[in-house]
C-alpha cells in the first residue's frame, strides 16, 4: 500500500533577507520543523529568488551533493576548483561537494530578479573528489512526457550525483495521463509543482505544492495544459 505525504505551498518555511527571498520545503538555516527535516536522501529543496546584483558569499560544502535548476534570469556561480558559469533558464547545475568546495552564487544581472531551486541529496559516498557539471535540460520536442535531467549513471541522461537518484521534468501543454515507474525498489518519488495543476495518485496539487509517495511501484500523474512538474526519485532509507 503506497504512503503519502502532502507539504502544501503555503506551509513551507519563509525567509526574507530583503535581497534574498526563499521558501524551505524542509527544515533550513532558521527554519525547522521535526517533520519536515528530510524525504529519504532528499534533504533540502529550496525555493529562491534573489535580487538584482545581489547574492551569496563564498561558502563551504562538504559530502552533500547540490543541485540548480534555473527558472528565471541569471546566476553567476564561481567555485574553488576554478569553475565560473552562468545558470539560465533551462539548464541544471550539479555540485558534488565530496572532501570539500566553496562556492559564491550571485545575480549576474543588475535590473531583473533571478529564480532558482537548489536541492541536496545525501550522497551514497562521503569524501569524493569535488566535481561540477552543467547542462542544458531544454527539450522542445518532448512536450507531455517525463523527461530525466539527473540519474547515478554517467552515461545517462542528464548530469549525475553519487546516489540512486532520478530526477525527471514534464511540461505539457495539454492534458495529459501517464505513469512513473519508480526505478529501484525502496525508493520514494517527491513531486514538486512548478507551474499549473497535477494530479498524482489522486491527490491534486497546485502551484509550489510538495507530494511525496513511497512503498510503491507505480504512480498515476494527470496534468493539465499549462503544467510544470519536478520529479526527484531519491532512497529512503
Amino acid at each position: 500500500m503506497a504512503q503519502s505525504i502532502l507539504h502544501k505551498a503555503g506551509t513551507r518555511g519563509r525567509a526574507d533577507h530583503g535581497w534574498l527571498k526563499s521558501y524551505h520545503t524542509f527544515s533550513f538555516a532558521n527554519y525547522f520543523n521535526p517533520e519536515r527535516v528530510q524525504f529519504g536522501a532528499l534533504r533540502v529543496l529550496n525555493d529562491d529568488q534573489v535580487a538584482a546584483g545581489m547574492g551569496f558569499g563564498e561558502h563551504p560544502h562538504k559530502d552533500m551533493e547540490i543541485v540548480s535548476i534555473a527558472l528565471e534570469g541569471a546566476l553567476q556561480h564561481e567555485d574553488s576548483m576554478g569553475n565560473v558559469a552562468v545558470i539560465k533558464p533551462g539548464e541544471i547545475q550539479v555540485m558534488s561537494a565530496g572532501t570539500g568546495i566553496s562556492h559564491k552564487e550571485y545575480n549576474k544581472d543588475k535590473d531583473q530578479l533571478v529564480k532558482f531551486l537548489q536541492i541536496w541529496i545525501l550522497p551514497n559516498q562521503k569524501n569524493v573528489e569535488p566535481r561540477y557539471d552543467q547542462i542544458n535540460i531544454e527539450r522542445p520536442e518532448k512536450v507531455n512526457q517525463l523527461v530525466q535531467i539527473l540519474s547515478p549513471d554517467p552515461s545517462d541522461e542528464g548530469v549525475w550525483i553519487h546516489q540512486d537518484a532520478w530526477f525527471h521534468l514534464g511540461k505539457f501543454d495539454q492534458d495529459t495521463e501517464l505513469a512513473y515507474q519508480v526505478k529501484m525498489p525502496g525508493n520514494g518519488v517527491y513531486f514538486f509543482v512548478l507551474k499549473g495543476n497535477v494530479t498524482v495518485n489522486e491527490q491534486p496539487l497546485e502551484d509550489r505544492d510538495g507530494y511525496g509517495v513511497w512503498d510503491t511501484e507505480s504512480i498515476a500523474i494527470k496534468a493539465t495544459a499549462g503544467t510544470e512538474l519536478l520529479l526527484m526519485e531519491v532512497p529512503m532509507d
